[in-house]
């Protein structure tokens, strides 16, 4: 982990959209994120996690201007990106990059590979000439481990890792200081997978990148993450540095997400206890009273239902957001209250 202080803010940060309930009825309200606030270092690397439908990647885009806030601040380099006017907002691009889950839905396939990096060039840094781009998209394609002839083929002569290749070519080419990857990994065959999460330490590394990570399998994020924050429901319910959340999880949600990972001895994966999660994830349109994760929690009592846990320390450096997080950590039986269920 990088020793520099931070460079991303982001403090509770809140984001509703407005739904269609269909003619003269009421708008629907879906509140994606709500209170969230974290800090990135210069130089580290921030994942990410939580089911599919927890906010993940409105917070990314939330992050990047891409969605404006409805509350809260976004602070980069001490400067709040939500108050400000395109034109000062454009200035910022060049810093802040994406990488999409997909890899060729990201690319368009009326461009060659070459035009696709040089885009953001012609956009961001439009003082370069011709050639000056040219040179810079072969270093970058050589840097993601592209050959320079294949500058002049189309998305579609390409496979699913190597397109990927090209969307991170294209994230670099501004050299940016931070860059939001969507779930980068999670289109591809596991074995590619590794050879783009290897790539992308590499790049760090060799352009001093800050990176938040965003995935929803735990696996994925340890190989890259220095700290980790896990979403449920638009809401954070636990923020820590790497090893002490996969040694030993506060949130029984954490925990569960951490139990189905796939353990490669079979001895060990005998031998752990699995806690299943029961039910599907509930609307956020219609979210439960108290803390939203009650509904397949095996730990819930009634006050759970009542009162929405706070976010409080756990020691200096992590937060949980849960009532009972320190008699679990104690041993606390699993209880079958009622207030366990919807």
């Amino acid at each position: 982990m990088s020793a520099a202080g931070p460079i991303l803010s982001v403090q509770n940060v809140g984001k509703i959209f407005g739904l269609s309930a269909g003619f003269l009825r009421k708008p629907l309200i879906l509140k994606a994120l709500s209170d969230i606030s974290f800090t990135v270092n210069e130089g580290e690397t921030l994942g990410i996690v939580g089911e599919s439908g927890c906010g993940k990647s409105t917070l990314g885009r939330c992050i990047l201007q891409l969605l404006t806030p409805d509350e809260g601040k976004v602070l980069w380099l001490g400067r709040d990106l939500t108050t400000l006017p395109a034109g000062e907002m454009r200035k910022h691009r060049r810093d802040l990059q994406i990488i999409f889950q997909d890899p060729l839905a990201s690319l368009n396939p009326r461009m060659t590979v070459g035009g696709i990096i040089a885009d953001p060039l012609r956009t961001l840094m439009p003082e370069l000439s011709q050639k000056q781009r040219r040179a810079k998209v072969i270093e970058m394609m050589e840097a993601v481990g592209l050959l320079p002839e294949m500058i002049n083929r189309y998305p579609h002569e390409f496979s699913g890792g190597q397109a990927q290749r090209i969307g991170i070519a294209r994230a670099l080419i501004t050299e940016p200081k931070l860059i939001v990857c969507d779930e980068p990994v999670s289109a591809l065959d596991v074995s590619i997978q590794a050879q783009i999460l290897n790539l992308l330490s590499e790049l760090r590394e060799r352009f001093n990148l800050t990176l938040v990570f965003i995935s929803h399998d735990l696996s994925v994020v340890r190989h890259v993450s220095d700290r980790i924050m896990v979403l449920y429901l638009g809401r954070m319910i636990e923020y820590a540095p790497r090893d002490d959340l996969y040694n030993d999880a506060k949130h029984p949600y954490t925990r569960a997400l951490l139990s189905a990972v796939p353990v490669p001895d079979p001895r060990l994966a005998r031998a752990r206890q699995i806690t299943e999660l029961v039910g599907e994830i509930p609307s956020p349109i219609n979210p439960p009273s108290g803390c939203t994760f009650r509904t397949r929690c095996p730990y819930a009592l009634p006050l759970c239902a009542e009162k929405r846990p706070e976010i409080e320390p756990v020691d200096a450096e992590r937060t949980v957001a849960c009532h009972r997080w320190r008699e679990i950590a104690d041993g606390a039986p699993p209880t079958q209250h009622a207030g366990a269920s919807a």
